[in-house]
């Protein structure tokens, strides 16, 4: 009986879709619809309004992501199937060993480095175990089902499609794809903060040099080599090397999101804005749609590239986003060698044997490379995590472990958020499944409810645990950075299990900070501390993140601006537009004026630059005077401000920068008071104005002269600004001077989504996708969104059906079987 009405009301919105006049300016409807053949004989219905936004219907889940499969290929046919490359371990074939390896799926720094990960992983049959666990260990069912229609959807593109991409035209690399190419990019997005950040020393480990298993594997060209033999890194420079594991203002990704109650709104209704920063280009992208099943799934938002279910969005009663988490998703286990055989390893006295992975890769000469992994219980011996170097020697070895890679949930967290009825919804679907890897959930419902939770897959590392078998390395690095390094010759140092969590070693739901109902609840990348500052959330353990430590000037520009929103009160979307778009330089505020004026109190107007040479600075002093403290795209002096403040961060540490300290009973306005006595403060600016003098820039020059994405041809002006100014709506350019400024975006703000509810089933919701939907220089939605990103201004979105079918750019494509 359901399966039939979900079939009448399917037919339903077609035949309403048929009927309803199109456009007045359309050739004719015949011209509007458009029929394609698809396979196994999968069919759906997308409706495609302004700004290519497809709206997909369906009758089930495997229809439904045969459409998402084939509109995703429409738009991002190149950044898929570099991707699926990637996942293969094939980019050393078609790319180069020694190339850069793709960025948006791990860590490697070496095509070659990232195939032999990928093509171990592939090769060990783990994705594929993981696949047939019934939920809630592996995937439900209508996970796999969507993941199959998605399969095929993309597949049949390719089929019917001639590729006018310039970025793969041609090339043979783009191919049809299989249900693991798809469940490996899931894999590879869930490890990314674990297995996915040591892939360099995966890769590289090898026994000591002289025991009966060391030795070259084969001829050909070699990853970043293991670290040298020695002593595990220092503990102050072990810490440096942890903590720049988790950067904030150089991590390329993080996010904004704040929902407000129903006690802080015009309407007593939620408010939720989200404000993801994410890479601009690469398979990171989001991408926008609504999807359908009629009387079982109706959501619209974003996606990551190549998955079949919302990451961030809303339906018509709750609206979600999410933000990297401060959490860390990965311990490190110190092991002892058997003293017979480094590839063997002690547990209580036992010896144990390593599990030996031998990878053969495909180069692009024709030939083959060959090397050897290790893996152990906790998971893959490593020889480095970044800059951190941990040697394998005759008396320690160290294995990461990475409870994400036993993960393959997070679709079912986010279809459930997708059919959830409210803020409940949201939370039971988040305690059923426990899949999200390394984000915070925050959302907002039409009842007014608020939630704020970092509800991730993290190893269950108790303070408890790390004060009884941390390792002297661990002993640093976890009260500084909560990355665990313990002792794995002890099976009484093994992580315990919660009895509410769904896989043994991770911590259970009632373990994780939670807030609810808070007037509002935001988050930007710090822990959970400060979600609210009025309700500061304490006492759960290291590895979650830090309590009572300095904000990034972001989270304190944040809370700032929501606690004042909130004690306004009557929000409206309207507001939560003119936040986002406000562009407030928090450091400006801070430091602009005691820049200005000690700036001008400077003998002769001059300051020495880094090479001792006297700068002329007296023009520098009056632009940040004057300048109005945003980063919009109109602002004369935010580029000056921005230079400096870079330049002074890098050379002035955060205790010398501030002359009022950090107070933890204050922690919103401190540190505060720039100490523009401090050694680099005058190097700074004159290093700031000497660099923008010869580049021809004006000091005064309007940012969006100088910051800016070019789009065939076409330079477009882009808002926004650095982490380290605080700036929410986040812009992280390339620095080019002599090519104009901050030249293309790397990342910063993406999928923006300004939700509310007004009573009925039409949601009242605002979105953009700065970057726009298509990669594709070809395409009409290459560049349209970004130019509405430049302007400020964001796409009303059409959720109900009657406002789909008024769009005057309404375009009708039905995908099926046609053999």
């Amino acid at each position: 009986m359901r399966n039939r009405l979900r079939k009448l009301a399917l037919a339903g919105v077609v035949l309403l879709t048929a009927a309803a006049p199109l456009p007045s300016g359309a050739a004719a409807a015949e011209a509007r619809t458009r029929t394609h053949p698809s396979a196994d004989g999968l069919s759906a219905e997308i409706r495609y309004t302004e700004y290519g936004i497809p709206h997909i219907v369906a009758e089930d889940y495997p229809d439904l992501g045969f459409g998402e499969g084939w509109a995703q290929a429409a738009d991002q046919v190149c950044t898929l199937a570099e991707g699926f490359v990637t996942l293969r371990g094939e980019r050393s074939r078609y790319f180069g060993a020694t190339g850069a390896a793709d960025p948006a799926l791990s860590s490697a720094t070496t095509n070659l480095a990232g195939d032999l990960y990928f093509k171990g992983v592939r090769e060990s049959g783990t994705v594929e175990k993981l696949l047939r666990q019934p939920a809630p260990a592996g995937p439900g069912h209508e996970v796999q089902e969507l993941m199959r229609g998605w399969v095929a959807g993309y597949n049949a593109w390719l089929r019917h499609n001639r590729v006018t991409d310039p970025a793969c035209a041609g090339k043979d690399w783009v191919r049809p794809v299989t249900r693991l190419d798809v469940a490996m990019r899931g894999y590879a997005l869930a490890v990314l903060g674990g297995q996915g950040r040591a892939v360099d020393g995966i890769t590289a480990a090898q026994p000591p040099a002289g025991s009966a298993t060391s030795g070259p594997a084969t001829s050909g060209p070699t990853t970043s080599g293991p670290a040298a033999p020695g002593r595990t890194t220092g503990s102050r420079a072990a810490v440096a090397a942890a903590r720049a594991l988790f950067p904030q203002d150089g991590a390329d990704m993080g996010s904004n999101a704040v929902a407000f109650q129903g006690s802080t709104t015009a309407d007593g209704r939620g408010l939720l804005l989200g404000n993801p920063h994410y890479p601009w280009s690469g398979g990171r992208r989001f991408w926008q749609s609504q999807v359908t099943i009629p009387g079982e799934l109706n959501a619209a938002g974003a996606s990551l590239l190549g998955s079949s279910t919302i990451s961030i969005g809303h339906n018509a009663r709750v609206a979600w986003s999410h933000t990297v988490a401060t959490g860390v998703p990965f311990s490190l286990h110190r092991l002892t060698p058997d003293p017979a055989d480094p590839t063997a390893y002690l547990v209580d006295g036992r010896s144990e044997p390593m599990k030996k992975r031998t990878v053969t890769v495909p180069v692009q000469d024709g030939t083959t490379v060959t090397r050897t992994q290790w893996w152990t219980r906790y998971g893959p011996v490593l020889t480095s995590l970044g800059q951190l170097k941990l040697p394998w020697s005759r008396s320690e070895v160290y294995a990461v472990n990475d409870p994400n890679a036993v993960n393959m949930r997070s679709g079912d967290t986010s279809l459930a958020f997708s059919k959830a009825d409210g803020v409940a919804g949201i939370e039971r679907a988040l305690r059923r499944t426990q899949g999200l890897p390394w984000t915070n959930t925050v959302a907002a419902d039409a009842a007014g409810h608020t939630l704020y939770t970092q509800a991730q897959v993290l190893p269950r590392g108790t303070d408890d645990l790390a004060r009884r078998c941390s390792t002297p390395l661990g002993a640093a690095t976890y009260p500084a950075t909560g990355l665990a390094v313990l002792d794995g010759s002890r099976s009484d140092c093994a992580f315990g299990s919660d009895p509410d969590a769904v896989q043994p070693g991770i911590f259970g739901p009632s373990a994780v900070p939670t807030l609810k109902d808070a007037p509002y609840a935001e988050n930007s990348n710090d822990s959970a501390w400060l979600s609210n500052a009025d309700r500061p959330l304490t006492g759960y353990p290291r590895i979650f993140g830090d309590i009572g430590t300095p904000r990034s000037l972001r989270t304190r520009g944040a809370l700032e601006d929501v606690s004042a929103m909130a004690a306004r009160g009557r929000l409206t979307v309207a507001d939560l537009q003119r936040q986002q778009f406000a562009n407030r330089a928090p450091a400006g505020g801070l430091a602009a004026a005691d820049t200005a004026a000690a700036c001008s109190a400077l003998p002769g107007g001059t300051a020495p630059d880094s090479g001792g040479r006297p700068v002329d600075v007296r023009e520098a002093c009056e632009v940040i005077g004057h300048w109005d403290r945003t980063v919009r795209t109109d602002s004369e002096g935010a580029l000056l401000f921005d230079r400096f403040w870079r330049k002074l961060t890098a050379k002035v540490p955060p205790a010398e920068r501030w002359k009022t300290p950090f107070d933890p009973a204050d922690p919103v306005h401190t540190p505060r008071t720039l100490n523009t006595a401090a050694p680099g403060f005058t190097t700074a600016l004159a290093d700031a104005v000497a660099e923008l003098c010869a580049a021809g820039i004006p000091l005064d020059a309007p940012l969006g002269e100088h910051q800016f994405v070019v789009r065939n041809g076409k330079r477009i002006p882009v808002p926004g600004g650095t982490e380290a100014l605080g700036i929410w709506n986040k812009t992280e350019g390339l620095w080019d001077p002599a090519g104009g400024g901050y030249r293309e975006v790397v990342h910063g703000s993406s999928y923006i989504q300004a939700v509310g509810f007004d009573g009925s089933r039409c949601p009242v919701a605002r979105t953009l996708l700065t970057y726009s939907q298509s990669s594709n220089p070809l395409s009409p939605h290459y560049s349209d969104q970004t130019e509405l990103y430049s302007a400020g201004r964001m796409i009303r979105e059409r959720f109900c059906e009657k406002d789909i079918l008024a769009s005057p750019e309404l375009r009708v494509v039905r995908v099926h079987d046609g053999r």
